[in-house]
């Protein structure tokens, strides 16, 4: 008859140790035995051979990128800090803040039509997302720049009474104002449907309860609602004006010197089509760059006491790479980040 071992009794109760016996005839040591905090990950082979991969392809490119004699990096340099590429990053910049203002004023006011009870309303704000999404923006901008082909004059006044302003349609409609039109209508469908979804995001009851305060239907949107909505709106948002600001390109169609149309002008002259290409690269990458940085602080703004993962800063991924390649000892108690606890 078999007989139980006199040590596989010494865990049958609950208050002796929170581990478990290794099973019988596996021989293995038991749970509390094994130095948890001192354990290390252990790495797939193939993730050293995928590292290998990529160095090998890296030190390929950097080799490809030095060595080429076409790329002439000294032209390069030479135009990256010219004035002409000045003010054309001027431009750039300027169209993207001028439509981005009218995207989100504009947005806005379509997003709310679109949730208003008044079916006419509700239609004409559908019918505005449904066309501005669905014809491209460079075929916008060509339309709106030979605007004069189909209104030579432009009047406002009384329909089919007299007119107060008018003028030609040339002298009105400027390379400018047309990418402006073209890009800030366009920009307006799509937040339009950014700023729905947030608000769609927000729970009723946060309505409901200022309805229960006697708050009108515009007080509820600006002091409860939309500011809830925010860290829904804010990421998708972000993504638009880095979107916005390499969609500003376009507008070299119709001959506005922005960017693009100026380097494009100036290796016309020159024929030094790659070394210009590289610089307005560049500097898209420069500015798209800081957009990002910029976006991810004001998305940790808006995450405060929402979520309990908020977007992280290239600081707090450091700082958690670091404490999870060097673990306390047993025994020890970890220190607290300061930016957690901040």
């Amino acid at each position: 008859m078999a007989t139980a071992h006199p040590q596989a009794t010494e865990r049958d109760d609950p208050g002796e140790g929170s581990g478990t016996a290794a099973p019988s005839g596996q021989g293995g040591p038991a749970a509390d035995d094994v130095d948890v905090a001192g354990a290390a990950p252990v790495r797939h082979p193939l993730r050293w051979l995928a590292v290998a991969v990529l160095a090998v392809l890296g030190a390929q490119l950097c080799h490809f990128l030095f060595t080429n004699p076409n790329f002439e990096w000294g032209t390069v340099g030479s135009y990256f800090t010219a004035e002409i590429i000045g003010k054309g990053i001027a431009t750039t910049i300027e169209l993207t803040v001028v439509a981005m203002v009218i995207g989100i004023v504009l947005g806005v006011l379509v997003a709310v039509g679109r949730m208003s009870a008044n079916p006419v309303l509700r239609s004409v704000c559908g019918a505005y997302v449904w066309f501005f999404r669905g014809v491209p923006v460079l075929v916008q901008l060509v339309f709106w720049y030979n605007l004069s082909a189909l209104l030579p004059r432009i009047s406002l006044g009384v329909p089919f009474g007299p007119e107060f302003v008018s003028g030609q349609t040339n002298h009105l409609i400027t390379p400018l104002f047309a990418a402006i039109l073209g890009l800030g209508l366009n920009e307006a469908a799509y937040m339009a449907e950014i700023v729905r979804g947030g608000l769609l995001g927000v729970d009723p009851g946060q309505t409901e309860a200022s309805d229960a305060l006697g708050m009108t239907r515009a007080r509820s949107l600006r002091r409860i609602v939309l500011p809830q909505a925010m860290r829904f709106i804010v990421p998708p948002t972000g993504s638009q004006v880095i979107n916005m600001l390499k969609a500003t390109s376009l507008v070299s169609v119709i001959a506005l010197s922005d960017l693009l149309y100026t380097v494009q002008s100036i290796y016309n002259r020159t024929f030094e089509t790659i070394p210009l290409l590289l610089v307005a690269c560049l500097w898209y990458l420069v500015m798209t760059s800081v957009l990002y940085v910029g976006q991810s602080f004001i998305e940790r703004y808006y995450a405060r006491g929402a979520t309990r993962n908020a977007p992280q800063s290239f600081w707090d991924f450091a700082l958690f790479k670091r404490r999870v390649r060097t673990p306390a000892a047993p025994g020890q108690d970890q220190e607290p980040d300061p930016k957690e606890s901040a």
